[in-house]
């Protein structure tokens, strides 16, 4: 799938692959794993963007904090360090990026009516975020999950601290209740934690049901985990997902 930017107001970078802009407001899903362009390009991370070439749908994506000064391991030494010094980075990405989205809906790039999130590890502490924020994101797909940062091989050895805490995205449950929500994750993804997964579905799943929702929208998938510490999402699962959050932007419609 060929490639596009847009520049925003925000200082903020989009890449998004689908239809032009020239077309009009279209049902959008934000992926979020690496940098931007590697998120739409770079094989395997790209994976769930596949099903949506030939849509008419954009899947857009922003870089997430230093990926583009950074190589993609040396990239989680710099999070960590930021994290050690007490330096809440995420906060203020996070803020951009809500801004981002609301004024790719204000110039017509995304469809209010239509509109997903979904991340890759890292990328899904991303995608939950926005999710939380903004309440016209309806699904939201996530693939590895990084769901607390604490909770990571790669921030296990940092001091206990707030922002930690209140990044997890157990924090976010109260705000995602209304939301469909689909993980997936290997059952023994040492990385993340496969554990960490199951409670944050399970709290979710609970928290949505005592506040009326009958039926709650959450679903974990567990599947033989692959690759380094577990952490490996085969391309099955990224099919399923990208097809999933397709079928969830046409019924939004």
């Amino acid at each position: 799938m060929a490639e596009d930017r847009v520049e925003l107001n925000t200082g903020q970078t989009f890449h998004f692959v689908g239809p032009s802009l020239e077309k009009g407001p279209l049902p959008a899903f934000f992926y979020f794993s690496l940098s931007g362009s590697d998120s739409l390009h770079l094989d395997p991370y790209n994976r769930p963007a596949a099903p949506f070439a030939g849509e008419n749908v954009r899947v857009f994506s922003a870089s997430l904090p230093y990926h583009d000064e950074y190589g993609k391991k040396e990239v989680m030494e710099k999070w960590a360090e930021r994290l050690e010094a007490d330096h809440d980075f995420l906060t203020p990405f996070l803020d951009q990026t809500h801004k981002s989205i609301l004024e790719l809906i204000e110039i017509g790039a995304a469809d209010p009516g239509s509109l997903a999130v979904g991340g890759l590890s890292r990328g899904s502490l991303i995608a939950a975020h926005l999710a939380a924020r903004e309440k016209r994101i309806h699904s939201v797909v996530l693939f590895a999950p990084l769901t607390k940062l604490k909770g990571s091989t790669s921030f296990v050895h940092l001091h206990d601290n707030h922002i930690m805490e209140d990044l997890s995205v157990y924090s976010l449950i109260p705000e995602l209740i209304h939301t469909s929500v689909r993980l997936y994750i290997g059952n023994r993804d040492v990385m993340v934690g496969t554990t960490n997964a199951y409670e944050f579905i399970r709290q979710l799943t609970d928290a949505a049901f005592n506040e009326g929702v009958r039926s709650p929208q959450t679903e974990l998938i567990i599947s033989p985990s692959i690759g380094y510490k577990g952490h490996g999402t085969p391309e099955h699962i990224f099919k399923n997902g990208g097809e999933w959050i397709k079928k969830q932007l046409r019924e939004q419609l």
